[in-house]
């Protein structure tokens, strides 16, 4: 049965403003004054405020304020040094709430469809929280989504933009309306768990020939829209293998950029979420991939323009740099908003363009990976007047920057230049179309 009872509402759009809109209407109402009277707006302060207003929410706004603070563009570095405090493991709903989720979900005698099921979650997160189970000497994972979530991510979603707004009155480097049209989506698609088993069989079939990739099997028969049951994996965080020998931490990160890029180049998808919770890394230095919610799927066109912009660094090629621009949906570039961006591009296609092994960064910048570069390029884009992102730009350059920030923990030295060209070189934008036509209708997903 499907338990599909919990569809966005008014009643529960009304009661999540309310605890949103207490925590967001006051900072709003106080800066619209401070610009009504001309006083200038303290940056650090109302980053603090902010992240203070949204510290004690659980739920969708949680996760957007997690995202914001790994997408370089959105804001600017005081607050994402603020909001990168929110941590991502919320309290765990009761045993009441997984008894009647489950209930709603597999019908009133669930619990004889498992030999054994943790009343404690293993993991909570901000839209759900997983139980260990067992069934036929199997260990499960069930990942139980929180009550009344297509209200609360509609209602959050308003005050975001709210947000933006406020923001954009201050500082207009930046235009956000792309960055939440896709932030909107992504967390909408992020409810249907049914979709969310489909990316897992779709990644699983793109990485068919990767042995050291791993991802779970979705159980259908124990999955519904806000149930999905999978095999559990075992593996440690990553962050355990920092103070590992080099060769082991060269490997486990040659095994996270294909776990990523490989899906990418072959296929135009992208895993979303590169969050350090969303991957273990087992005895054996394989990749556990893990949470499917958030997943991106790139027109052919946007590959090429990737790989375009790639060659056009490397060359000095201008005229080949503005056609990849645009190809992903930049208009009205001059030539110095032109350079300012391949500040940005330089920052992050340079390990790529050196045949040696190196760090991914080899300087001594700590903190989030580009965060130095990315404010260079909004004071120098906020000198010519700002720009708009275009919308599918969010979610690749948030996956850039999450597995960098990986590849600094790690301190790996790898040949980033010939894993890469291993990927691009024969690239054909017709035989991607192709494939990745064949391979979403054979998942039942939506073409780009």
């Amino acid at each position: 049965m499907s338990g599909d009872g919990e569809e966005d509402t008014l009643g529960g759009r009304v009661r999540r403003y309310a605890k949103v809109g207490t925590a967001v209407g006051g900072l709003a109402a106080r800066l619209a004054g401070d610009r009504v009277f001309g006083l200038a707006l303290d940056r650090p302060a109302h980053a603090k405020d902010l992240k203070n207003a949204l510290g004690g929410l659980k739920g969708p706004l949680m996760k957007v304020a997690q995202i914001l603070a790994t997408i370089p563009e959105a804001l600017p570095q005081e607050y994402v040094q603020e909001l990168i405090q929110l941590q991502s493991n919320a309290p765990a709903m009761g045993w009441l709430f997984v008894k009647r989720r489950m209930a709603a979900e597999l019908g009133p005698d669930w619990q004889d469809k498992f030999d054994t099921f943790e009343h404690e979650a293993s993991a909570a997160a901000s839209l759900g929280q997983v139980h260990r189970a067992e069934l036929d000497g199997r260990s499960l994972a069930c990942k139980l989504q929180y009550p009344d979530m297509n209200s609360a991510v509609e209602a959050d979603l308003a005050q975001l933009k709210l947000i933006f707004s406020i923001y954009g009155r201050y500082d207009r480097t930046i235009d956000t309306s792309n960055v939440h049209k896709e932030i909107s989506e992504r967390l909408r698609e992020e409810l249907d768990y049914n979709q969310e088993g489909r990316h897992m069989a779709l990644f699983a079939d793109i990485l068919k020939d990767e042995r050291h990739i791993h991802i779970p099997d979705v159980l259908p028969e124990l999955s519904t829209k806000r149930l999905l049951t999978m095999n559990w994996l075992d593996g440690k965080p990553l962050l355990d293998f920092r103070e590992a020998d080099l060769e082991t931490r060269n490997t486990v990160a040659l095994n996270m950029f294909r776990a990523w890029y490989v899906p990418f180049y072959n296929a135009g998808i992208i895993h979303g979420d590169p969050h350090l919770g969303n991957y273990s890394v087992r005895p054996d230095l394989d990749i556990n991939l893990l949470d499917f919610g958030c997943v991106r799927v790139f027109e052919a066109k946007f590959v090429q323009g990737v790989i375009d912009l790639y060659r056009a660094i490397r060359d000095g090629d201008e005229e080949l740099a503005v056609h990849a621009y645009e190809t992903w949906g930049f208009t009205g570039l001059s030539k110095e908003v032109i350079e300012t961006l391949n500040l940005w591009a330089n920052f992050v296609y340079g390990p790529l363009l050196e045949d040696r092994s190196r760090r991914i960064r080899e300087d001594q910048e700590s903190g989030v990976y580009g965060r130095d570069v990315a404010e260079k390029v909004h004071r120098g884009l906020r000198e010519l007047g700002g720009v708009r992102p275009p919308q599918e730009f969010v979610f690749m350059d948030r996956a850039a920057i999450g597995l960098g920030g990986v590849f600094m923990h790690l301190s790996a030295e790898i040949n980033w230049y010939r894993h890469f060209h291993e990927l691009i070189d024969g690239f054909d934008v017709a035989k991607m179309r192709r494939k990745q036509t064949r391979l979403l209708k054979k998942f039942d997903l939506p073409l780009p």
